[in-house]
C-alpha cells in the first residue's frame, strides 16, 4: 500500500483485470460441476419426474394409484417384507463383513492383498451369473440341501424362499460392507487399542470401548449401502424366492409390465422412494447423535 493509499483512508479497489479473474474461476468451478449436474438430472431427476407424473396422472388426474397401493393389504405385506429381507441381509452382511475387515486390517501385506482379491471378484461376475450359481447351490437336490440332509435337517428347503433369497442378496452385498469398514479401520490407530490394554482393559473391553466406537462410520456407511441397495433387487428374489414371498421390485415389474399399470408402478416407486428417505433421514440423526455423544 503506497502513502497515497494511506493517506485517501484505503486501499484501491480491485481492478477489472482481478473481476476477470474471480469470473473466470467461476466458470471453471461450473464447468467442471456440468458434466456431474446434467447426468443427475438425467439420469434421477428426468425419470423421478416423469414416474411422479404417471403415479398422479394415469390413467387420471389424482392420488387414485397411491388409495389403491395403500389401502391394499398384500402390497402393504409386500413392502414390509421388502423392508425385513433389507434388515435381516444388512444384519448377515455386518455379522460376516465386520469380522472380516478387521482380519485384513490386521493381516499382513500379502494376505492383505489376497483378501481384498477374493473381495473383488464378485464385481468382476455378471450378477446374473452368480444368481444361477446360487440357483445350483440351493435347489432341492443341490450340495448345500444333501448336505444339510446328511445333517438330519430334512425339512429345511433352501431355494423358492425367502431363506434363500436372504443368502443370495447376502453374498452379493457382502463386498459393500466389506470395503466401507476396512476403509476406516485402516485409519485407526491400533496403539490405542495396545494402550488401553498397558492400562489394564482386557482385550473385549479394549475392543468395545476403543475399536468399535471408533470404526462406526464404517458400519454407519456400510449399513446404509448394502440396505438400500437391497431394496431394489430384483433379479435375485426373481430366480431364488418364490410368487408368495415377492418383493416390491418384483410386484413393480408385474403392474408394468404384465398388467400395464404404469400409474400404479409409479406409484409403489414413489412410496417406496419415500419411506427410504424417512428411514435413511432417521438413520443419519442416529449417527449424528452417536457422533456427538463420543465427542463429548
Amino acid at each position: 500500500m503506497s502513502m497515497v493509499d494511506v493517506l485517501s483512508g484505503g486501499p484501491p479497489a480491485p481492478s477489472r483485470a482481478d473481476d476477470g479473474g474471480a469470473g473466470g474461476k467461476d466458470r471453471a468451478s461450473a464447468g467442471l460441476i456440468a458434466p456431474a449436474l446434467v447426468l443427475v438430472v438425467g439420469v434421477f431427476a428426468v425419470p423421478l419426474a416423469i414416474m411422479l407424473w404417471r403415479a398422479v396422472s394415469e390413467p387420471e388426474l389424482g392420488f387414485a394409484n397411491f388409495g389403491w397401493y395403500l389401502s391394499d393389504a398384500v402390497q402393504r405385506e409386500v413392502l414390509v417384507r421388502t423392508f425385513g429381507t433389507g434388515i435381516e441381509v444388512t444384519a448377515i452382511c455386518l455379522l460376516l463383513g465386520y469380522p472380516y475387515a478387521y482380519a485384513m486390517v490386521a493381516a499382513g501385506p500379502k494376505l492383505r492383498m489376497v483378501m481384498t482379491f477374493v473381495v473383488l471378484v464378485p464385481f468382476w461376475t455378471s450378477l446374473m451369473v452368480r444368481t444361477f450359481a446360487w440357483v445350483i447351490l440351493l435347489q432341492d437336490d443341490g450340495p448345500l440341501h444333501s448336505a444339510l440332509t446328511a445333517l438330519g435337517f430334512d425339512d429345511v428347503q433352501l431355494i423358492r424362499t425367502n431363506l434363500g433369497v436372504v443368502i443370495g442378496m447376502s453374498q452379493i452385498l457382502l463386498p459393500f460392507m466389506v470395503l466401507p469398514l476396512y476403509a476406516v479401520m485402516s485409519g485407526i490407530d491400533r496403539r490405542l487399542v495396545l494402550a488401553s490394554s498397558s492400562l489394564g482393559a482386557r482385550p473385549i473391553t479394549s475392543f468395545f470401548r476403543v475399536w468399535l466406537p471408533l470404526s462406526l462410520p464404517g458400519v454407519g456407511a456400510g449399513c446404509l449401502m448394502v440396505f438400500i441397495s437391497s431394496l431394489g433387487f430384483y433379479v435375485t428374489p426373481a430366480l431364488l424366492g418364490a410368487p408368495d414371498d415377492s418383493l416390491i421390485s418384483q410386484q413393480i415389474y408385474v403392474q408394468v409390465n404384465s398388467l400395464l399399470q404404469w400409474g400404479r408402478g409409479g406409484a409403489m416407486g414413489v412410496v417406496l422412494l419415500v419411506v427410504t428417505f424417512v428411514v435413511l433421514a432417521v438413520l443419519m440423526l442416529l449417527m449424528r447423535r452417536s457422533r456427538k455423544v463420543q465427542t463429548a
